[in-house]
């Protein structure tokens, strides 16, 4: 299993603005591939990718519109 998180490196000052999932660009229990992006997560007015860090399927943790913070576990990825 790997756990896919939102990486700390994309908030760029000490001035948190607040992260929120806004999609998921692969369905619940679908099968990903390392590097494929999977979700999308707004902070501040730039959107990022989050790509799957492994081969496997996806198991959803967090909701869309979810609020996220650095580091956190946004899915799992189960080989």
């Amino acid at each position: 299993m790997a756990d896919i998180h939102v990486a700390e490196g994309l908030w760029s000052t000490g001035m948190l603005p607040e992260g929120v999932l806004e999609r998921w660009l692969v369905p619940d229990g679908a099968s990903v591939r390392a590097g494929e992006a999977v979700a999308a997560v707004r902070i501040g007015e730039a959107l990022h990718d989050i790509a799957s860090p492994a081969e496997g399927r996806l198991m959803i943790l967090a909701p869309v519109n979810e609020v996220v913070d650095p580091g956190c576990i946004i899915a799992e990825v189960h080989a």
